[in-house]
């Protein structure tokens, strides 16, 4: 089996090295940097990782605002954001960065392996596809058509590039149109773990979604949801002829 290579960026050295010592055991091979400046230098010079496991708060810069370098010249590149603090703010700020996932700290190891071990399917099913793009099925449901395979989506022709997370969530959602599906189930089909308790994330990435998708030509929101049910991708209802 491939080992995943896995760029950890977090200033803490002692939990790094605790970190690096359990992935490893799970057959991670994990680089770790202290800062943004040395992040980006691995990343300038060496092959692309697998994946980021990437901390908010650095020494030398916002770790979100290297999320959105990341998200800007490597767009593919499955990121997993930490923070020590935790909070609801940093949590959806990450996710509407372009996040693939949030954990907060302390974490648990087992929790951590299981959620890269989800990023890393998604991201590697997506390559798959990319390599397969020529047998690769285009999902296409009125005036937008997806390719799973680049996961570039266009909408009335204009190109629309989304994360895996996203890419994943809205190939779920255009395969059953009309038909609610709650979080629980939507969380493990598009993200492969489990809903757990105060976790936004999937909200998050309909959210991304809803933004850069906008509306039907009528102005009628896309994707929808009912309480207690879930979401659901709403097809276009034609203005009725007054003829």
């Amino acid at each position: 089996m491939q080992t995943s290579r896995i760029l950890l960026v977090d200033d803490d050295q002692e939990l790094c090295a605790l970190l690096k010592d359990w992935l490893s055991q799970d057959g991670f091979d994990i680089t770790a940097m202290h800062d943004t400046t040395s992040a980006r230098s691995y990343l300038h010079t060496q092959e692309l990782p697998d994946a980021v496991i990437l901390d908010v708060m650095l020494p030398d810069g916002n770790g979100l605002e290297f999320l959105r370098t990341l998200r800007t010249q490597h767009k593919g590149l499955p990121v997993l954001m930490l923070s020590a603090r935790g909070e609801p703010t940093d949590r959806i700020l990450g996710l509407e960065l372009g996040a693939d996932d949030y954990l907060a700290k302390p974490c648990d190891p087992r929790e951590l392996t299981a959620r890269l071990r989800a990023v890393l399917r998604r991201s590697q099913s997506a390559a798959l596809s990319t390599v397969e793009e020529a047998t690769t099925p285009l999902i296409a449901f009125d005036d937008l058509e997806y390719n799973p395979a680049t996961g570039v989506l266009l909408v009335n022709n204009d190109e629309v590039s989304l994360t895996v997370s996203e890419g994943k969530v809205l190939e779920i959602l255009l395969q059953n149109p009309g038909v609610p599906i709650d979080k629980h189930k939507l969380t493990e089909l598009a993200l492969g773990r489990k809903l757990t308790l105060y976790d936004r994330s999937i909200d998050m990435h309909i959210s991304n979604l809803r933004g850069k998708i906008g509306t039907h030509p009528n102005g009628e929101p896309r994707i929808l949801s009912i309480r207690g049910r879930g979401y659901y991708y709403a097809p276009h209802k034609p203005l009725e002829s007054s003829e």
